[in-house]
């Protein structure tokens, strides 16, 4: 589950880290009042920012012709009109892809006098085994641009989770970056804040990018993390009701949601062959072997391990509702599922849906020979698969047809 710039930085100010002073607005006279005050209490410039899941918000443009999700003012009156032109608005960055993103709420915060701009971030290290806070004195980048140009301006600090972050680990990472006297006391305290948010709310990822070394009217320096994306591990959320209401529901596929509602791990692609499949692992490989032989996959569906006869059935239904579906591909290997399930599902689908579009079904595994028994005795026109590979040939040719 994905959070709003506003709502992680709620969750990181709980627990210390260093944030400018800002008010999340859902009208344009709410940003002018927001700024008003921001102003009365010493500010010289604020910050009107789209609230989106989505990055690249500076550089994006509306669909209504209006350039940038993120503006500077000086004036209300400026906040006012900014906040104005986003609301209702829909924004389209390199990350939403042509729909885009409806502008739903504005976050209107103190823009500080940056003098430099760092990276950090608290992520889970697979390899590792462990959780690593990675840190660059290349704020305000692409992270990957960064790896991919200049690897060795990125630290990783590896975090044991039996013992937490530690101390030294906090100015450690400050040396690295550069910060000294104050600013290595302040950078560790963000750094276990952060390091604290990650792993208090079960995220799966924290970034601030950029964390920034700023001035004050007298010239003394501080960090504040300006920006937050945060990530949470959906298997976590049970634990977490109030982050768990923070969702919202608007920023994602319908389908997905409706998906979610079945335990169903549903993701929307661009392709027009659907995919119906047991296990993450074997449904990314279902749609890499689409590819393989030139077709493109509509979607990521896994329906689990123990997917009942009423999953398959909603599985079916959700995939019927993407305009560009052309055919569909149902790949099961049952280990823990019994083809049986799958194939009476599969049956019930198809009868309630009306399907017309060419049906493609490979099972294997559990149980596999009273599935193939079911479908075949079904009366219905299925095109079965010996093999994967077979499979997505003949979902392929179908598609071409």
């Amino acid at each position: 589950m994905n959070l709003h710039e506003f709502q992680a930085k709620h969750l990181l100010a709980k627990r210390g880290v260093a944030l400018p002073a800002d008010a999340v607005c859902g009208t344009a006279e709410q940003a002018r009042t927001a700024a008003a005050k921001l102003l009365a209490d010493g500010a010289t410039r604020f910050v009107v920012k789209a609230q989106i899941h989505a990055g690249g918000r500076g550089k994006g443009t509306f669909q209504n012709g209006y350039r940038g999700g993120v503006k500077l003012g000086t004036t209300a009156d400026e906040a006012f009109d900014f906040a104005k032109a986003m609301l209702g608005n829909v924004l389209v960055t390199n990350q939403t892809g042509a729909a885009g993103r409806r502008v739903g709420k504005v976050l209107v915060a103190v823009a500080p006098n940056i003098r430099k701009e760092l990276y950090v971030a608290v992520l889970l290290d697979r390899g590792l085994a462990c959780p690593v806070i990675m840190a660059s004195t290349e704020g305000g980048m692409d992270i990957e641009e960064v790896a991919a140009k200049t690897p060795e301006k990125i630290i990783k600090e590896a975090v044991d989770p039996m013992l937490g972050f530690q101390a030294f680990q906090g100015r450690k990472l400050a040396s690295a970056l550069g910060l000294r006297d104050d600013l290595m006391g302040q950078a560790a305290k963000l750094f276990a804040g952060l390091y604290r948010t990650w792993w208090e709310c079960d995220a799966s990822l924290i970034e601030i990018n950029p964390l920034c070394l700023v001035a004050d009217a007298d010239g003394k320096e501080s960090l504040l993390a300006v920006d937050a994306k945060m990530t949470l591990d959906d298997n976590g959320l049970f634990r977490h009701p109030d982050i768990q209401a923070m969702r919202d529901l608007a920023e994602e596929s319908p389908l997905e949601v409706e998906a979610s509602q079945f335990s169903l791990n549903y993701i929307k692609l661009e392709g027009t062959i659907a995919c119906l499949v047991n296990g993450a692992g074997l449904a990314m490989a279902t749609m890499d072997i689409i590819k393989h032989y030139g077709g493109e996959p509509a979607n990521f569906l896994d329906v689990g391990g123990g997917a009942s006869v009423e999953q398959v059935t909603v599985a079916f239904k959700i995939i019927m509702k993407d305009p560009n579906v052309r055919a569909i591909l149902v790949n099961i290997f049952g280990g823990i599922m019994d083809c049986d399930v799958i194939a009476q599902g599969i049956v019930v689908a198809v009868k309630e849906t009306g399907l017309k579009l060419p049906l493609v079904v490979r099972l294997e595994g559990n149980n596999v020979q009273a599935g193939r028994q079911r479908l075949a005795s079904s009366g219905l026109t299925i095109i079965s698969g010996d093999s994967m590979a077979d499979a997505a040939q003949k979902v392929v040719k179908a598609v071409a047809v």
